[in-house]
């Protein structure tokens, strides 16, 4: 016998990042038997950070109330979508259903918001992992962390191999990695520079400086 569709279903919230939604758009649209969704509180066109792109939300997440996986991106956009009580009921219900609760880069921090952190390891992009432990989470520095069906990612470019493994999950292991070779996700970054921990002290000082999470320096 055939199992259900799986139902995935991406967050978008006015100003939003791009490549957090992007990334695990692109690696979970080819599960075999899957629907990948993209919602909001109402349908239609959503803008993202920066304003130069637009996403169309097919559903409003009414209409999609209980998706297998909850894909939440982050974003500037994320602190005023926490003050959006549909949006932390949704995701409330999401969890409480027993599904996937998914973040990347601050989206962590609207799980957060919605009490879904406590007493769970998390990551978030690492200029905001210190906010963690306001939500009750215990900060891992890692590209991803599975805590049962929490899973979180790091910051933006995390957000493709936290797919990737979540890929691996909902399948299987030799289906993520066919997924990774057809993607060509062999990343090689010309500078060494993507980690607070490599990067010159400078630069991570002045971007700090530049952030809304500057507080947490």
């Amino acid at each position: 016998m055939s199992q259900p569709q799986t139902q995935i279903a991406i967050l978008l919230f006015e100003d939003f990042d791009v490549m957090d939604v992007g990334g695990p758009y692109e690696v979970l649209r080819w599960l075999p038997n899957s629907k990948v969704t993209f919602v909001a509180t109402k349908r239609g066109p959503i803008k993202s950070e920066g304003g130069g792109v637009a996403l169309v939300a097919e559903a409003a997440i009414s209409e999609v109330p209980n998706p297998d996986v909850v894909i939440v991106p982050g974003g500037a956009g994320e602190l005023q979508a926490r003050d959006n009580p549909e949006i932390i009921k949704w995701l409330q219900q999401a969890q409480a259903a027993g599904k996937w609760t998914v973040s990347v880069c601050t989206g962590a921090l609207l799980l957060g918001a919605a009490g879904l952190l406590r007493g769970k390891k998390a990551t978030t992009y690492w200029m905001a992992i210190d906010e963690l432990a306001k939500f009750g989470a215990t900060a891992v520095q890692s590209r991803y962390v599975f805590d049962g069906k929490l899973v979180t990612s790091a910051g933006v470019s995390a957000g493709i191999d936290m797919a990737i493994a979540l890929a691996a999950q909902l399948r299987s292991a030799e289906l993520a990695q066919a997924i990774q070779l057809g993607i060509e996700y062999d990343p090689k970054p010309p500078f060494d520079t993507g980690s607070p921990a490599r990067a010159p002290a400078a630069m991570v000082k002045q971007l700090r400086e530049m952030s809304r999470f500057k507080q947490s320096a």
